[in-house]
């Protein structure tokens, strides 16, 4: 198989191909693994993430534009400015399929422009362009402007990646968008591309993607879509999209609400899909290749949250921004989701610190923050009051944090460091750095550990045990009883994920498949032999390569939890009294001994089975 990078050498407005050798692709697969491992060799230890040095790459996988199964995504890896070890995040809509048909199987972006710059590549032609006019506009004006200087203002056709001003002004929770609302999120790399000062890159084109035995193909991937359709979960999300977990995990106590005091938020129903589906749902919408249409297309027609016709918001947003800040008007929420997509905020990161923000203001006022600190959070805020629950306070603020304006330049660096900035370090709830996603594992103990764990920082896609503890797949857990069984599932999970964004598909297709269900589209794609025990040790290799960034770095590393969430029990619902501690302390050790790692470090020994050997010298 045939995998192809173009460098992007911004410093001097040139651009390269390579080619990945056959042995390296089977190893990694692409996406994620290959980033991982790239970035391990390429970005030298230490170097500031804000720096010519670090690179960002942005990559598809073998299955990425091929059939209807999900296969419409793609996987972005580099030095995270938000955690200081490695970050990736993954993101649907169009842009992986277009790049490959581009002529392209991934893009790395190398060095930093003088002036901003946005890159086209179409049927294999690379053009560098003037970006100076899209400086600081929003996500939504600048695919509008690229498209109609392309000539290509049908929005089937090619793909636009940008950032919006969030990204520019390095904010460290800024994320990387495409198809104007689809966010590739996490960690921060939008920031990157901003300090780069590469505003976005265009990819169209007519190549179609290496299938070697194409029969093999078409009745592997038959057999995989109907698996996918017939599952209850896929035909749940295309009901009532992923907010359809909004009253499931509320009902289980494990709903973060009020900067994660409690589980429980008594205006679930008002944010739910089944809410969104009676009220501002205009039409349900996929990524390319998708069967199972998740995405909600929403409008909100009148009133002081009006908002166009667009995407979301997503489960993880209504959280995020509404639970957790207690603001409980879906209208509202839609509101702010469209202008976090324009100023290009990773929604998730973006709710967490509003409640960070939220509590310190209110301790201010209760005059629990030190009195210098508590003086100087005020005067940034100036004339905004951000009380729980209010929206209008949410969006001001926001604006601010994309410009870095007042305490928006506090708010635009996340959490961890607006909390510890005005003396509250606790109030930020975070692992490694990074905010935490919409499960309590006080209330779903097995997500303990896997945020824990997790080796981009606090993170439910490296493993979702929220699948076996709450949906019962494969096997139904009381979420709230130590099982070790439950260690097992969360180190196979964190194995067939990383397998999963390195061909690169959805995880919505783990549901109602196993990693045994590839074997056959994979083969057939790439002429390859794959078994499935090959390919969860090629998740394993992956897993470990991550791992080995942050301890080369010599920090992330460290699995533990937010103190909140280790001392503070939740005060009331089916988890009241729980703690995360117990679970955390009865499943790390285990963990260890399934994994080959010691204190967080992978063994020599674990290394050498995996077949990596050339990393020994970061261990030992």
């Amino acid at each position: 198989m045939e995998f192809k990078l173009l460098r992007l050498d911004l410093t001097n407005q040139k651009a390269r191909e390579e080619k990945i050798d056959e042995k390296t692709l089977r190893r990694f697969l692409g996406g994620r693994g290959l980033g991982a491992y790239l970035a391990l060799k390429e970005i030298p230890k230490g170097v500031d993430p804000f720096s010519p040095e670090n690179r960002i790459y942005i990559l598809t996988g073998p299955l990425t534009g091929t059939g209807a199964f999900e296969t419409g995504r793609y996987h972005v890896v580099g030095k995270s400015p938000l955690t200081g070890i490695l970050g990736d995040s993954n993101s649907g809509g169009q842009f992986g399929p277009w790049l490959r048909f581009a002529g392209y199987d991934g893009i790395v972006v190398e060095g930093i422009s003088e002036d901003p710059v946005w890159v086209s590549i179409v049927d294999g032609e690379v053009k560098f362009h003037c970006a100076s006019h899209l400086w600081g506009k929003g996500v939504i004006h600048t695919e509008k402007v690229i498209r109609e200087e392309m000539d290509t203002t049908s929005e089937s056709v090619g793909s636009v990646l940008a950032i919006g001003p969030a990204g520019e002004n390095l904010s460290r929770i800024a994320a990387i968008m495409n198809d104007k609302y689809r966010a590739a999120g996490r960690t921060g790399l939008a920031a990157v591309l901003g300090y780069k000062k590469l505003k976005a890159i265009f990819v169209k084109g007519s190549r179609q993607p290496e299938i070697v035995d194409r029969d093999r193909f078409n009745k592997a991937a038959k057999e995989l879509v109907k698996k996918i359709q017939e599952h209850p979960i896929s035909q749940s999300l295309h009901q009532y999209g992923t907010a359809v977990l909004v009253n499931v995990i509320n009902q289980h106590g494990a709903f973060p609400t009020k900067n994660w005091t409690t589980g429980i938020f008594e205006k679930a129903y008002d944010i739910s899909g089944e809410h969104m589906a009676d009220t501002i749902l205009v039409d349900r919408k996929g990524c390319w290749g998708c069967v199972i249409r998740c995405s909600r297309v929403t409008k909100v027609a009148s009133g002081p949250f009006t908002v166009p016709t667009s995407e979301g918001p997503e489960y993880e947003t209504v959280w995020a921004m509404g639970a957790n800040t207690m603001i409980g008007n879906l209208e509202a929420l839609a509101k702010i989701n469209y202008l976090a997509n324009d100023l290009g905020f990773d929604t998730i990161s973006m709710g967490n610190t509003m409640a960070v923000l939220m509590e310190l203001y209110e301790k201010a006022k209760k005059g629990e923050l030190p009195e210098d600190k508590a003086k100087k959070l005020l005067d940034l805020l100036e004339d905004i009051k951000p009380e729980w629950g209010d929206p209008h306070a949410f969006v001001q603020v926001m604006w601010r944090a994309a410009y870095r304006h007042g305490i928006g330049d506090y708010v635009a660096e996340g959490a961890k460091r607006l909390a510890e900035a005005f003396g509250s370090p606790d109030s930020a709830i975070h692992v490694k750095g990074l905010e935490l996603p919409a499960y309590d594992p006080r209330g779903i103990n097995s997500m303990a550990l896997s945020y824990a764990t997790s080796n981009r920082g606090g993170c439910h896609l490296r493993a979702y045990a929220v699948s076996f503890d709450v949906l019962g797949v494969p096997k139904k857990f009381d979420p709230l009883t130590v099982d070790e069984e439950k260690v097992k599932l969360v180190k196979y999970q964190q194995d067939y994920f990383a397998v999963i964004d390195s061909l690169v598909v959805c995880k919505f297709n783990t549901f109602s498949t196993d990693i045994g269900d590839y074997v056959d589209v994979l083969n057939a794609v790439t002429g390859w032999d794959v078994t499935a025990e090959e390919l969860i040790e090629t998740g394993d290799r992956i897993y470990n390569t991550e791992r080995l960034f942050a301890v080369r770095e010599g920090h992330g590393y460290k699995d533990t939890l937010p103190k909140r969430l280790l001392d503070t029990p939740l005060p009331e619902g089916p988890a009241k009294g729980k703690t995360a501690r117990e679970a955390l302390e009865k499943y790390l050790p285990v963990f260890y001994q399934v994994r080959g790692w010691e204190d967080g470090k992978p063994k020599p020994e674990t290394l050498k089975k995996l077949g990596l050997d050339e990393f020994l010298y970061i261990v030992v």
